[in-house]
């Protein structure tokens, strides 16, 4: 598992009772999460200093409850990236904290090509959310094509790369449903260095199609293989969807990404490898699971 520990702006202060308790910059949250099993408390006061707490409904979603008055929105940093953070419904806040792991490894992928190929790398970002890759990659020197089929994530995301002082670095915003761009993007022929997907468990496009991701997420990544660059430097999947494994991350990616690379006019060595993203509580041996991943990267 990969572990996201090095954020100063986030902390799990402690986690019980399908619940975890969050500092977010000066704000304390508490959550739900089905990970959370137990029901031992490791610092049964601290639950008390929590200023809003998500209730899930029985008969689905939930809503907040404001012990506090807390900020309609504030900002959160993750060394020099800066986030826009809300309560949101369905409990959510705009940004999933353990994918600092993956931003790391990116900024550092793109970073290495830029100094030691001295090449322009462009990225794709599909199902791209709040923009954490997209701020990620432009902050190591890359050009990124943003695209959500939702304009207000999309708003979002372009709040926190100004946020990050990314608002001159060249960046495109698409609201659209992710599989409609990327036919567009092959009959321009338009070819990317790197491609992030994040898709979720089912969803609906920008005109409502339907995503659902046991049934669409092969034939993506088997089409966003004709946009890759002749130098491909990563190809990244990540996975919040319950009973998916790692490997199969891994496999489909195996069957696409290094097939298509392998019959290539110019073969492209690479390697691949998935498992889990987590998140530690603070003064604590515990991490929390939080979803997983699938990467394909240059070698």
């Amino acid at each position: 598992m990969k572990v996201a520990n090095e954020w100063e702006d986030y902390k799990i202060l402690d986690m019980a009772d399908g619940q975890k308790l969050e500092r977010w910059g000066n704000v304390i949250l508490e959550r739900p999460d089905p990970q959370i099993i137990w029901n031992e408390k490791s610092l049964p006061k601290k639950w008390g200093e929590a200023e809003a707490i998500y209730h899930r409904s029985k008969t689905g979603g939930g809503s907040w409850e404001y012990k506090k008055q807390i900020p309609a929105q504030w900002q959160v940093k993750y060394k020099n990236l800066t986030f826009n953070i809300k309560t949101m419904g369905f409990k959510h806040t705009g940004l999933f904290p353990e994918q600092a792991v993956n931003w790391d490894w990116m900024i550092k992928k793109i970073s290495q090509a830029k100094r030691n190929e001295h090449r322009e790398i462009r990225v794709l970002n599909l199902f791209a959310y709040t923009g954490g890759a997209t701020v990620a990659c432009l902050s190591a020197g890359a050009s990124v094509c943003h695209v959500d089929s939702s304009k207000g994530m999309t708003t979002w995301a372009k709040e926190n790369v100004n946020s990050s002082k990314l608002g001159d670095r060249p960046v495109r915003y698409i609201v659209d449903d992710v599989t409609k761009f990327v036919n567009r993007e092959i009959r321009r022929g338009n070819k990317y260095d790197a491609i992030i997907m994040d898709p979720p468990s089912y969803g609906r496009g920008a005109k409502g199609e339907i995503w659902q991701f046991e049934n669409n997420i092969y034939e993506l990544v088997e089409l966003c293989t004709e946009v890759l660059s002749d130098k491909p430097l990563f190809f990244l999947i990540n996975s919040y969807t319950t009973g998916i494994s790692s490997m199969v991350l891994q496999d489909i990616l195996h069957l696409t990404v290094e097939k298509a690379l392998n019959s290539a006019k110019i073969k492209v060595k690479g390697k691949i490898e998935a498992g889990e993203v987590g998140l530690p509580m603070e003064n604590s041996k515990l991490v929390l699971p939080c979803g997983i991943y699938g990467r394909w990267e240059s070698q």
